[in-house]
């Protein structure tokens, strides 16, 4: 799991749901007017791969969430593979990424505007 300490992933800016019948093989995103539910998705996109090396890092990141029993889906999302997990499960996914290495980026706020 080594290159994955050289990878940077960022959260999307919406929350998400599956698309369809909870068929796992789409997603849409929510409106801001709806309530968060325990069933929500957040997506994840990586800044520092893209074309196949982006979908290799998404699939190691996947797998090494499936080691502590995370589950989670990538997917493509605006032509780049996306991992998708349950909004719950937010803050372990964030952690196991943290501990191998991956970086978080965060948006910075203007305080100054």
């Amino acid at each position: 799991m080594n290159s994955l300490q050289h990878s940077v992933v960022h959260r999307l800016p919406q929350n998400y749901r599956w698309g369809g019948e909870s068929s796992r093989v789409s997603v849409e995103p929510l409106l801001l007017s709806n309530v968060a539910a325990d069933d929500d998705l957040v997506g994840l996109s990586l800044l520092s791969h893209h074309g196949q090396q982006a979908w290799e890092v998404m699939q190691m990141i996947k797998d090494a969430l499936t080691e502590i029993q995370l589950d989670s889906s990538v997917l493509e999302w605006g032509g780049e593979p996306c991992l998708f997990v349950a909004r719950h499960d937010e803050s372990a996914t964030i952690c196991r990424l943290k501990n191998f290495g991956v970086g978080i980026a965060e948006p910075f706020n203007d305080a100054s505007a």
